[in-house]
């Protein structure tokens, strides 16, 4: 077959066109899923993985046109498709080696505004080069396919078409196939293989270039070979699980003691099974003085709901150690669900719901004794469970003396830091709000509710409690803080979360680091080694 037999009927140019859409979009959800366990998922890092890839595309639209111009050959487009496939392809096998290396650099050298800077030179190092590759395939194309100019119009209209057309495609497929059923690895590995394959056959039915595609072939066999086991937390021996849903990465791990999940953060423990059935040691345990300020010693049953259940550790804390309680939960990631029956013993009778946690209130009449709000995950909190709208609507589901109570996972000590403002927002919907920093950790607990009386009630249902929860109580109460509403507020319209929750990561960040700068700048990296072995 000559070149112009596969070329000259314009479709396989407009196939690469297709698959060259389709092939980024994958690549731009593949970042935000590689990312998410180092940077988090949140609307910034979505917002640097999508600004780079745009710069990425300009500069090789820029390129693309100029080459075209300068040397209409395609099979100087179709070289550089087999360079970016094998590029993606290696994305797998070293991304994650590449991204930890920067962070680390980046650790000792920036000041503020880590995760800004630390994502941004992971997203530059690992997918500007491809993404500036495939960049040039459209300018290039339409070198090729317009004729005259009394076609080019339709003709690069069709281009559009068939790029877009694939780009929809690449957007719904890794999000809803690929990602949860085999992997962002794979996924990786799939698009990679099909712009590979777009090249061989070009290669192949031009009787040239067989030197490139054999060695890119071979680059991509090997690529399949180191980078299909997808581990992020590579240096983890006690995985129990480490998979991806719709929303989240997912890893279990455990110790002697404990079984813990984290969701989109290496380090992170969003839920925790404590294998003797106590105490978890951690906030959990202080969010049991919702249940008793909501006078649990003197009713005959309670009405519990969790917006944000993960695993189920409040529940089941719930269920432990309380005799009169019908808990529900809602969980927006039914894997999450799947993994809290699976690994960390949810009772059957606690039943979830697979839901947003706001839309589930918005579509509920029940009211219940206690909520806990437990949806907040380093800087990925959600705005729409964090404004004055939304607490408005908690207070509505709960009955007259009922209880709020809210996981605030991150301390800010700056004026106006995220704390503050999520307080001050649940001043407004909530007459009387008290606060309890968790021991040993940067979380705490907020208790909110429209009667007094709440300390008091807590005091006196301690009596009703086995020794090991009333001895915690005794704890939550001395620690007790009434909280004087200030002047921040959230709203629907204006709710900048992340931005908040950053200065204080960046803030704990500095302070985790702060030992190791100092043996560094004295003693250099042979310094710093030494400690770190």
């Amino acid at each position: 077959m000559k070149e112009k037999n596969i070329l000259s009927s314009k479709l396989y140019l407009y196939l690469t066109e297709f698959f060259a859409g389709m092939s980024v979009m994958a690549v731009e959800l593949g970042a935000s899923r590689l990312l998410a366990p180092y940077f988090s998922s949140s609307q910034i890092v979505w917002t640097i993985i999508i600004g780079t890839i745009m710069i990425a595309m300009a500069l090789g639209n820029i390129y693309g046109g100029r080459s075209a111009d300068r040397d209409p050959n395609p099979d100087r487009l179709y070289g550089r498709i087999v360079i970016a496939a094998i590029w993606i392809g290696l994305i797998p096998v070293v991304g994650k080696y590449i991204i930890l290396g920067i962070s680390a650099v980046l650790i000792f050298s920036v000041s503020s505004n880590y995760l800004i800077w630390a994502a941004f030179a992971a997203c530059m190092a690992v997918f500007v080069f491809p993404l500036f590759l495939l960049g040039t395939v459209t300018p290039s194309l339409a070198k090729y396919t317009v004729d005259s100019l009394d076609e080019n119009g339709r003709t690069v209209g069709n281009l559009g078409a068939f790029n877009t057309i694939g780009s929809i495609l690449g957007t719904f497929l890794p999000t809803f196939v690929t990602i949860p059923a085999v992997g962002t690895s794979i996924t990786f590995l799939i698009f990679a293989g099909i712009l590979l394959a777009l090249a061989l056959i070009y290669f192949i039915s031009v009787k040239r270039g067989a030197v490139r595609a054999g060695v890119g072939s071979g680059i991509f066999v090997l690529c399949c070979l180191f980078g299909a086991s997808g581990s992020f937390a590579f240096w983890e021996e006690n995985l129990l699980y480490e998979g991806e849903s719709v929303y989240n990465y997912l890893q279990v791990r455990e110790d002697g003691r404990s079984v813990i999940l984290s969701t989109n953060v290496l380090f992170g423990v969003q839920s925790i099974l404590r294998k003797d059935g106590g105490l978890t040691g951690m906030y959990y345990d202080y969010a049991l003085a919702a249940p008793v300020m909501a006078g649990a010693a003197d009713k005959e049953g309670m009405d519990v709901l969790i917006l944000g259940m993960g695993t189920g550790t409040f529940a089941s804390q719930c269920d432990r150690y309380f005799d009169n309680m019908h808990i529900e939960g809602v969980e927006i990631d039914e894997k999450i669900t799947a993994l809290a029956r699976q690994y960390f013993r949810l009772p059957e009778s606690i039943h979830v719901t697979a839901y947003d946690g706001r839309a589930f209130l918005n579509a509920s009449d029940q009211t219940y004794d206690v909520i806990m709000v437990d949806a907040y995950q380093d800087i990925t909190i959600p705005f729409q469970m964090s404004s004055a709208e939304f607490f408005t609507l908690v207070r509505e589901h709960l009955k007259e003396d009922g209880v709020m109570v809210v996981n605030m996972n991150m301390r800010g000590t700056e004026e106006g830091n995220i704390n503050q403002y999520l307080a001050d927002t649940i001043c407004d919907a909530f007459s009387h709000v008290y606060t309890v920093d968790v021991e040993y950790s940067t979380n705490r607990e907020l208790f909110a509710s429209n009667v007094p009386g709440m300390t008091e009630r807590l005091q006196a249902g301690m009596e009703e409690l086995e020794p090991e929860l009333a001895g915690m109580m005794e704890e939550v109460q001395a620690g007790l803080t009434a909280y004087e509403a200030g002047p921040y507020k959230m709203t629907d319209d204006r709710a900048p979360v992340e931005l908040l929750g950053m200065q204080v990561i960046d803030d704990l960040i500095g302070e985790e680091v702060e030992y190791y700068k100092a043996i560094y700048q004295e003693d250099g990296i042979g310094g710093l080694l030494d400690v770190l072995g």
